[in-house]
């Protein structure tokens, strides 16, 4: 009695910790899952590929891959998710951030859409070659996070615009053009050992700033009288956009 009383404790007693170990067993698999997937995506096409390809590189059955992802429009949608939808996450908290200034924040959004880029460059590949042929949900979600990044840039650059720190510039087109470049990084970076991806997205956070700087390309002494009236005439340029803009 006692040893078969011990025995049906002790699987009982397995059955709370063996729940416990499924769930990160299972968001290992995912991750590898969506991983293959995008390879294969960035290789073969969207269109080229099937659901068998995913499972032969993953290791899994046809059957049991059924248990993590129906079909590729998942697969799709797990890829926006990762990409887009957490670096919109991640900027917003950066852009919520009272303890830094607009340049800093600028910087450090850049700084992650970069790193982003540059460490699952496939993610972003595959996305920007698919856009076109994604599915209607599929491609809702991922031009709703697009959005949401550049609302969060261009948010940061008109507080940096507000607060004297940055030129009045056109905020949505020095939006775009910061996440084209940051973008760009998918296509032309290849990180080594020898070439770490940190330089680069410092590099091009500070790129980022300097084209928006109040003072870039300016020496410390004061302006002469023309360049004093080229700042005065950006101002004049921004305060017309704005007042055009509310009147539209």
């Amino acid at each position: 009695m006692t040893t078969e009383g011990s025995g049906a404790q002790g699987r009982s007693g397995g059955r709370p910790e063996s729940r416990r170990g499924a769930a990160p067993r299972r968001k290992l698999v995912m991750s590898e899952v969506v991983d293959q997937a995008m390879r294969l995506f960035a290789e073969r096409g969207y269109d080229g590929t099937t659901l068998q390809d995913v499972a032969d590189a993953v290791g899994l059955s046809r059957s049991n891959l059924y248990n993590y992802v129906k079909s590729k429009e998942e697969l799709l949608v797990a890829m926006v998710e990762a990409t887009a939808q957490g670096a919109a996450n991640s900027l917003r908290d950066v852009r919520q951030r009272t303890d830094l200034d607009s340049a800093e924040k600028l910087r450090m959004l850049v700084r992650a859409l970069v790193m982003r880029r540059a460490e699952r460059p496939e993610q972003f590949r595959t996305l920007d070659r698919s856009d076109q042929a994604l599915p209607p949900e599929v491609a809702k979600k991922h031009l709703q996070v697009r959005r949401a990044v550049l609302r969060e840039i261009t948010a940061v650059l008109e507080e940096g615009v507000t607060a004297g720190l940055f030129r009045p510039v056109d905020v949505r087109i020095t939006a775009l053009s910061i996440i084209g470049m940051c973008n760009w990084v998918a296509w032309w970076f290849h990180p080594s050992p020898a070439h770490p991806a940190e330089p680069v997205a410092e590099q091009i956070a500070d790129n980022a700033v300097a084209m928006v700087a109040r003072d870039a390309g300016r020496t410390p002494d004061a302006p002469t009288p023309l360049g004093a009236v080229a700042m005065l005439q950006q101002d004049l340029d921004y305060l017309t956009r704005l007042l055009t803009s509310g009147n539209e």
